[in-house]
């Protein structure tokens, strides 16, 4: 992996901060992205060479996101970041399979995942705070059916907390 000059690298995190926030605000052009990042599209295209490889940058950043949390957190605080990272990341996964049905990317990414969260589960059973009988696919796919509701997290919120009791063993 090359390194990159801290002008370089500033530019690339602008463009991923302002694409995070134009997509989930809408679809925006590589031309709108580059207003908001205060950058010019050579310096967009040089990141990013098309809207695919920045939408990929931008599905990572949230995997390596979710990962770097498992380390820091509980199962129950790591379900709670897992609420914001389904969120995020549907516009952006659902461009991304418009084009490519069953993308690696994917699946790559959903091992990470699970490889991040089993530690906290494994420790949470351990604890008497999970049942026993759940695996980390079904707690995450309870996350996620949650992460689609609409409404803002003053909403969500009550609705994962009460979901979260109910993993606890009776």
């Amino acid at each position: 992996m090359t390194t990159r000059r801290a002008d370089a690298q500033r530019n690339r995190e602008k463009i991923l901060e302002a694409a995070r926030a134009a997509f989930a605000e809408g679809d925006p052009s590589m031309a709108e992205i580059a207003r908001r990042a205060e950058v010019g599209m050579a310096t967009l295209y040089r990141n990013f060479p098309g809207r695919r490889e920045l939408l990929e940058a931008l599905y990572i950043d949230e995997v390596d996101a979710m990962v770097q949390a498992a380390e820091t957190h509980d199962l129950a605080a790591w379900a709670h970041r897992f609420v914001t990272f389904a969120h995020n990341k549907h516009p952006i996964a659902h461009e991304l399979l418009r084009d490519t049905p069953g993308d690696p990317l994917f699946n790559a990414s959903r091992t990470r995942v699970l490889a991040a969260g089993r530690p906290l589960l494994e420790a949470a059973q351990r604890a008497g705070e999970v049942r026993p009988d759940l695996t980390l696919e079904q707690i995450l796919d309870m996350v996620i059916a949650i992460a689609r509701i609409d409404g803002d997290a003053a909403y969500v919120e009550p609705i994962l907390e009460t979901a979260l009791a109910g993993l606890r063993p009776q």
